[in-house]
């Protein structure tokens, strides 16, 4: 139990940081929404037991990111109340996780596109109620028009980040599953 519970931590930790890292990296690029925070979300509900770390581990990395932004760079880490419907967002792909059983790739990548869609609507919704590019139907529908570049990221990278998550996931537990029937045989 307490050797599940270390891995857990290391796998924490380890997710965390690409997620920090990569978030960073990309915002200093200028090539926003390709980060696997939303991955992290959905994976880590779909295969953490311990649901409070799954939730935990996408806001963490968020958060770390965000400070940073806001502390080292020229933009804004922490800005407004859009900023509820990102980590929202960040919650519900989380919540989606935890409902996925069967991890085959074609059931994570729906899984990854659902999560990718509800972040899109949820946190540029977050954008519509900051007033930024107008009110009532034509400053919603002029919300989403001027997020459609940043989809194309959001859902590629979600979906390349599920991939390489749950990818890489299943090659280590089948690695050291077959090592084990292995040993039983």
């Amino acid at each position: 139990m307490m050797k599940r519970n270390y891995t857990n931590i290391l796998l924490a930790g380890g997710l965390i940081l690409l997620a920090v890292v990569a978030r960073i990296v990309n915002h200093e690029m200028d090539i926003y929404n390709l980060a696997p925070v939303a991955a992290i979300g959905l994976f880590a509900g779909s295969v953490l037991e311990d649901k409070r770390f799954a939730y935990l581990l996408p806001l963490l990395a968020m958060f770390i990111s965000d400070a940073y932004i806001e502390i080292f760079s020229k933009w804004d880490g922490f800005y407004g109340i859009s900023q509820y419907f990102v980590y929202g967002g960040l919650i519900i792909a989380t919540l989606l996780g935890t409902t996925m059983k069967n991890r085959k790739p074609l059931r994570i990548a729906g899984y990854s596109i659902a999560g990718s869609a509800i972040f899109f609507v949820l946190s540029n919704f977050g954008t519509f109620l900051t007033g930024y590019w107008g009110t009532g139907i034509e400053g919603l529908t002029a919300t989403y028009i001027a997020a459609i570049p940043f989809a194309k990221n959001t859902f590629l990278g979600d979906l390349m980040f599920s991939g390489m998550l749950f990818g890489a996931f299943a090659l280590l537990e089948n690695a050291l599953y077959g090592k084990m029937q292995k040993a039983k045989a």
